[in-house]
């Protein structure tokens, strides 16, 4: 399958906006490599215990106004 740069830009920008907080300078500053790395899940990552979530969800609850 091979989609054109225009393509793969744009969906690599929208990983790096919404998953890293990154501005367009950011993105375009950042190498390929760079990006892949930030946006990897490190090896030892543990997700969080259910307590933990539970915790947190009772400390910062949804506001349905």
């Amino acid at each position: 399958m091979t989609r054109d740069f225009g393509a793969a830009a744009k969906q690599a920008w929208q990983a790096a906006a919404l998953g890293l907080g990154w501005r367009p300078g950011d993105f375009w500053d950042a190498t390929p490599a760079e990006l892949a790395g930030a946006l990897a899940v490190p090896d030892e990552y543990d997700p969080p215990a259910k307590d933990r979530i539970d915790a947190l969800i009772e400390r910062f609850p949804d506001r349905r106004d």
